[in-house]
């Protein structure tokens, strides 16, 4: 650790401080000093939380690729076993931050999924990339996709049961969103049940559930070991959607801004740096497959990360819209409407009883300003607007403008 690293700034830092003043404080200028100490980060080693997913990969590669220590951190990874788990290791303390669940980290926020703590949102770490997969038995009976899936189950009753990794998660919402499109309620037609990712493979394989909804590698895992297909793809649900974010408490941000900043720098240059060629999403999934992170074959991650699908019905098709960390920028802001929509959906499936301020918990949330110094920082330019308009898989549009309508508006609801 260099003298200029420390509290006291050195006689280079200090002009170097105030010839950045002189040019109000551009952040730009700003975050080429932070190394030189006058906007060093306050924690120099962090605890990121991760669970063994392929969209975990900014995070490691932040780490082993040593663009952590560019921004003036370390970053120790640390392997958690659920969502449950990671959650209670943010709130608590033992985590500093984490790949976490968008819609977890608004139901702690909320107090809608375990204990209520203010929470932050620093960025969006990538889109797409999850699917949902029926089991091999209801594939042979016909259920290969929605229409099939709900004919099947009008036709051969019995208690369906589906998975998903957190109740106020992205896979959750996007499980319920398809049955729902498909004239399913997942509330009162099936039985839902929580399992983390790295165990669904295996709770099919002893049929636990007749599906579940989580990230890859799993989906392609359970096609590679015969025991289910994908039926649909998230990003068939809801294009460039919202997945995964660098999560962390309010309290953090506020006792330590600059190391927030620093580690939202690093990661946005890690999913920068994934995306660039086709060279670098191989290296990085022969990294994450160790036993250290996802621990699983190189095969079950490389070819979704590439956008290379199968279905497991013998279909194969090439995905533009395949799983993305940075794609030019556009995945890593953290939109107010993104968060929006989680609580929209939590509203629909009576996760909450009445309407919160929608707009107004989004920005105590995703923090816009922590977000934009970081990518000064990484030199990658910001939307203008904080909103954005999708169509998802029903025809509906979301552009946040009048949440409660949205969610008041679906015909199968809780």
């Amino acid at each position: 650790m260099t003298d200029l690293l420390k509290p006291s700034l050195s006689r280079r830092s200090v002009l170097q401080a105030a010839a950045v003043g002189a040019v109000g404080i551009s952040p730009a200028l700003r975050a080429a000093v932070y190394a030189q100490g006058s906007d060093a980060p306050e924690k120099k080693e962090v605890r990121i939380g991760f669970i063994p997913l392929t969209d975990c990969a900014s995070v490691v590669m932040a780490s082993v690729l040593g663009i952590d220590k560019k921004y003036g951190v370390t970053i120790i990874p640390s392997k958690e076993a659920s969502w449950a788990g990671v959650r209670d290791k943010l709130v608590n303390g033992e985590l500093d931050f984490a790949h976490v669940l968008y819609g977890l980290i608004y139901g702690v926020h909320l107090g809608t999924a375990g204990p209520k703590k203010d929470m932050a949102v620093l960025m969006t770490i990538n889109n797409n990339g999850q699917a949902i997969t029926l089991s091999k038995k209801l594939a042979d009976k016909g259920a290969v996709d929605g229409p099939g899936l709900a004919k099947l189950m009008a036709s051969e009753k019995r208690e369906y049961t589906f998975a998903q990794t957190f109740p106020t998660g992205t896979h959750a919402m996007w499980l319920y969103y398809w049955l729902a499109a498909n004239g399913i309620n997942p509330m009162s037609d099936a039985k839902v049940i929580t399992v983390p990712p790295p165990q669904m493979v295996a709770n099919m394989r002893i049929g636990n559930m007749d599906g579940f909804c989580v990230g890859e590698p799993w989906g392609q895992r359970a096609i590679m070991d015969g025991i289910g297909v994908t039926a649909v793809t998230t990003q068939d649900i809801w294009k460039d959607h919202p997945e995964k974010v660098l999560g962390t408490t309010a309290e953090f941000t506020q006792k330590y801004p600059n190391t927030a900043r620093a580690v939202t720098a690093a990661i946005l240059e890690a999913g920068q740096w994934i995306d660039a060629s086709l060279a670098n999403k191989s290296r990085m999934a022969e990294t994450i497959s160790g036993k250290a992170y996802v621990n699983t074959s190189v095969d079950a991650i490389n070819q979704r990360i590439l956008g290379r699908y199968q279905n497991g019905m013998g279909k194969t098709w090439d995905d533009p819209n395949h799983m993305k960390f940075f794609n030019d920028g556009a995945v890593n802001f953290p939109y107010l409407s993104d968060g929006m929509w989680f609580l929209t959906q939590h509203k629909r499936w009576g996760l909450m009883k009445e309407h919160p301020d929608y707009l107004a918990v989004a920005k105590q949330i995703n923090r816009i300003d922590i977000y934009k110094q970081a990518a000064s920082a990484a030199k990658v330019s910001v939307p203008k607007d904080v909103m954005r308009t999708s169509k998802l898989i029903d025809g509906t549009v979301w552009d946040g403008k009048d949440p409660k309508k949205y969610a008041d508006s679906f015909k199968v609801h809780a």
